[in-house]
Order: structure tokens, then sequence, then C-alpha cells
């Protein structure tokens, strides 16, 4: 196989493991864990952590085990309200409870108390950890599917730059011009457009606040418009600034994904979009 051509696979197999890791890390991967209660069994649950603003978000576990029942208990996130208790209704296989939707970038915290047996266990295990679920606005298909696609394809097309300009001196400088192109219109103009559709503020890190997703596109960006102008300029050494420019993109899209997203202050006045932590270890009220 020509080197050319292996560049390409180790790009391709570098970009969908990155893929993968923002999908596994972002907000709307549920959470998943088995459920165990002794002898009577064990129940693989996967709880949602993202949902329209359209709907009530539904939250169900399998019920395979005899007599399961449980309780849901919600509260807005993050805020020190008492915790909301809904009985888990039978549905079908399933036992399923609702959380009202809230506006776009409105959170809320739950755990569930679930019986089985003589067993009564808490999802998630941990005293005091909660899942996180977050609501954003329908964003069309006209722009999520772009914005997704591009991204993807500036990944590829940056990490092979990089294996370019380290192994295969003279074939990077076109591809450093498509992936500052591809950044620009993945990561500036149509990952404005999704967020304003989703959360209803185009832009939310720097100068802004510091919302990661936003912050570490634009500094994949600044990388990836310095080595285009050390290209322009024949800086000495131009082609090591495109191996610098994937490296801090690698390093970059490494942060998992929407940490530090945008989300409702319900203490404001106005329940103005804040930046605020997204984690979920939380004291029970």
């Amino acid at each position: 196989m020509r080197r050319s051509a292996v560049l390409w696979v180790v790009a391709l197999a570098g970009t969908v493991a990155a893929a993968a890791w923002q999908r596994r890390t972002g907000p709307s991967f549920p959470f998943r864990a088995p459920v165990r209660f002794g002898g009577a069994g064990v129940v693989r649950v996967s709880l949602p952590r993202s949902h329209l603003t359209t709907a009530a978000a539904t939250v169900a576990l399998p019920a395979p085990l005899p007599g399961m029942s449980g309780t849901l208990f919600w509260r807005r996130y993050p805020t020190g309200e008492r915790f909301t208790a809904v009985p888990l209704r039978d549905a079908g296989a399933r036992l399923a409870a609702a959380v009202p939707a809230e506006p776009p970038a409105g959170k809320v915290e739950y755990y569930l108390m679930v019986t089985a047996g003589a067993a009564r266990v808490r999802v998630p295990a941990s005293p005091g950890e909660t899942v996180v679920l977050r609501f954003h606005g329908p964003v069309p298909a006209v722009v999520l599917i772009p914005h997704v696609a591009v991204m993807f394809l500036a990944m590829l097309l940056g990490a092979r730059a990089g294996l370019a300009a380290a192994f295969e001196p003279g074939g990077y400088r076109r591809l450093t011009v498509l992936t500052l192109a591809t950044l620009t219109l993945g990561g500036l103009v149509l990952g404005p457009l999704t967020q304003g559709y989703a959360f209803g503020a185009a832009w939310t890190g720097v100068p802004f606040g510091w919302d990661l997703t936003d912050n570490k596109t634009l500094v994949a960006w600044i990388g990836w418009a310095a080595a285009w102008l050390a290209l322009v300029r024949r800086w000495r050494g131009a082609r090591w600034v495109v191996v610098a420019a994937a490296a801090l993109m690698i390093t970059a899209f490494a942060v998992p994904h929407s940490l530090h997203g945008s989300q409702l202050d319900y203490a404001g006045s106005r329940g103005a979009t804040a930046l605020l932590d997204g984690g979920g270890r939380l004291a029970e009220a």
C-alpha cells in the first residue's frame, strides 16, 4: 500500500475514534448501568440525558422482574429545590414516569428508587449522584446534518494534513487550506446556527462565556489559521506549524463534548442563559 493511502487510513481511524469519544462523552449519550437486585436478578438501564423542549421527557427502565416498582425523584438543576416524587407506572414491559419539559438550555437532575423482591435500589447507585438531563430546541436537519458532517470532515482533513506535514512533505499545503475552510464552515458558521436553534444562544465561548465546546473550536481554528498564515508567509519550519495545528486540534477535541455548556440560571430574574458546571453530583434534598 502506498504511503499516501496508509496515511489516509490512519487519519480516518483516528477521526472515527475521536468521533466515537465525542459521542460517548456528549450530553445526548444516555446514562447506562446494570442494576442488581440481589438474588432477584439484574436489570440494565438506559436513562436519558438530553431531550427536546417540545414534550415531556420519559424516564423508563425495563421491568423484567416480578413485582418491580419504583419512584422517580427530580428537580430543576442547579437549584436547591426539593425533589418532586413521581411514581413509576406500568408501561407494558417498562416502568416509566415523565419529567415536564423545560425551556432551551434548562436542566433537571433526577434519580430513581426501585424495588424488586426484598431489594430496594437507588439508580444511580452512589449517594448524592444524579442523572442530569438537558432540554434543547429542535434543530432543522438541514443545519444539523451538514454541521456534523463538515466537522467530521474537518477533523479528517486536519489529521491527514498533520500526518502529511510530518511524513509526506509537499502534500500538506492544500490539506491545510481545506482544513481551515471546513473548520470555519462547520465550527464558526454551522456550529453557532445549531446552537442558536438548540439553546437560543449562537456563541457562548470567549469573549462571552466559557462554553468549552465553543472555546475548543476557537482554539482549533486559531491553530489552523496560524498554520495557513505560516504557509502564506513562507515561514521557515511552516510544516511543523501544521503538525502543531493538527496536534492542537486533536487535544482540543479530546475535551468531552458540551462540558460547561449553556444552561438556564434559574436563580436569575428572567432565566437568562448562564455558563455553569454541568456535572451531576449534588447533595440530595
